[in-house]
């Protein structure tokens, strides 16, 4: 009986934890750039695009290399981001014997 009360408070102990990581997530930002910081996005801890910056430098670049320019600064900052909330998400899971946790993005 005993045993089964541990896994119980664990269970409620790493709810507890994830709620909390959850609430830090939302507040996280990640910055991805590309063109020698010609373009930054930046992405909230849900993914979502929260700015933009478009150096005056490169508009006078073909429109498709400007967008290139904006795909590879969204997927840096999504590998940002992703790093960043693995982290997040292993800080409050390290100390409960889970092993490898990694949050789904």
């Amino acid at each position: 009986m005993t045993d089964f009360r541990k896994i119980l408070d664990k269970a409620k102990e790493l709810e507890s934890k994830m709620k909390e990581s959850q609430q830090k997530i939302k507040s996280i930002r990640a910055e991805g750039v590309s063109g020698s910081n010609s373009v930054k996005v930046t992405l909230d801890g849900e993914g979502e695009m929260q700015k933009i910056e478009i150096s005056d430098d490169i508009l006078n670049e073909k429109k498709a290399i400007i967008e290139d320019l904006i795909i590879a600064a969204h997927n840096n900052a999504k590998i940002q981001l992703k790093s960043k909330t693995t982290e997040e998400i292993s800080k409050a899971t390290s100390d409960l014997g889970i092993p490898g946790f990694k949050w789904p993005l």
